[in-house]
């Protein structure tokens, strides 16, 4: 029992350990001069208002690259997605809310762009399965650890109690 408890710890661990480090897995290698990390924007791209360029840095950050895949466009050197942060930007100045600018990029792109994907009914699988997974394991844990858990061994007839003392007389045991 201990050694599934072990198996279903570390696999929780390693299941969460992204969510709750909510960081990115490497870090980004250089430093922007607003003191946040740095990022393929160039300073043609910016935007003169300090919160439009915060909202769309924001949103940037939470869009993919569609060529560099793990990437935000935020992050990329990408061509695609110095047209994407241009387009962000753009809906911002039109005054098109985050969401707003979020779904006119998504329903040209689709869903895969965006880098942390939606809760809806068309996602549920997506969410539900390292649930199921972890469940699944939780539960064949526990099945191999019970089923390799050893067994009382059945008691010796009296005959057979006689005939193991008699071989071990004759042994000298």
């Amino acid at each position: 029992m201990k050694r599934a408890f072990e198996i279903l710890s570390v696999a929780l661990f390693l299941l969460l350990m992204p969510v709750l480090a909510a960081q990115p897995l490497l870090p980004r290698p250089y430093v922007d001069p607003f003191g946040g990390m740095a990022l393929a924007v160039q300073p043609d791209e910016m935007l003169a208002d300090p919160a439009l360029e915060a909202r769309a840095r924001a949103l940037s950050a939470g869009l993919r690259c569609l060529v560099c895949q793990n990437q935000s466009i935020d992050d990329s050197d990408a061509d695609l997605a110095r047209d994407l942060r241009l387009l962000v930007r753009e809906r911002l100045k039109a005054g098109d809310s985050d969401r707003a600018a979020v779904d006119y990029i998504v329903a040209r792109y689709g869903e895969f762009v965006l880098l942390k994907p939606r809760f809806e009914t068309v996602t549920l699988v997506l969410w539900g399965t390292p649930l199921v997974l972890l469940l699944s394991g939780a539960a064949l844990a526990l099945g191999l650890s019970r089923r390799r858990s050893p067994s009382a061994a059945p008691r010796l007839s009296e005959a057979e109690e006689r005939a193991v003392e008699k071989v071990l007389a004759d042994r000298g045991l």
